[in-house]
């Protein structure tokens, strides 16, 4: 399978958008990742703007980025929730930092802001954050997928295939990172 030994952390938390979490969770299962749903707390049920539930595997307070290949963070009111952890901010900033593909959807943007991991970057999100992104010191560009070194974004959820096939794609070829 093309992400065998792969390990990748999907955040989680409350008003997550449903297409946006699960579609990357099976898609890379699919491929043969090890996918762990990370959130606040461990084994604690987190619903979706929809209402559909996720429960998380593990606490970010009990993992580190080293423990992953990849962390993805998927949009909708979720990535407001995770920018007040610290914990989850720190995870994000440690991904990026050790050039581990850090991968943003839609809303989760915002995530990215907080961890000032983005000045400097070419990026995209939800055309709603563009501003955020731009004064947190990003160039934004309204395209499908956008990828500079490690970091992985992506605009709405009609995005998402081509934001799975480009994180499959930089699993499986060396990363130049601009951390």
């Amino acid at each position: 399978m093309e992400l065998s030994g792969n390990r990748i952390a999907v955040l989680v938390e409350q008003l997550y958008e449903e297409m946006e979490l699960w579609y990357p969770v099976y898609r890379l299962r699919e491929a043969g990742a090890r996918v762990t749903i990370v959130g606040s707390e461990a084994n604690k049920t987190y619903h979706g703007k929809v209402g559909y539930p996720a429960r998380s595997d593990r606490a970010a307070s009990e993992v580190s980025a080293a423990d992953f290949d990849a962390i993805i963070i998927p949009g909708g009111f979720a990535p407001d929730f995770m920018r007040r952890n610290p914990t989850i901010v720190q995870l994000v900033r440690d991904a990026n930092i050790q050039g581990k593909i850090v991968a943003a959807i839609c809303h989760a943007g915002w995530l990215l802001c907080t961890a000032d991991i983005i000045r400097g970057r070419v990026v995209t999100s939800f055309y709603s954050i563009k501003t955020d992104v731009v004064n947190a010191g990003a160039e934004w560009i309204d395209q499908s997928v956008v990828r500079d070194g490690n970091l992985i974004t992506s605009r709405r959820p009609d995005d998402l295939p081509d934001f799975c096939r480009e994180i499959i794609a930089a699993l499986n070829a060396p990363i130049l990172t601009k951390a």
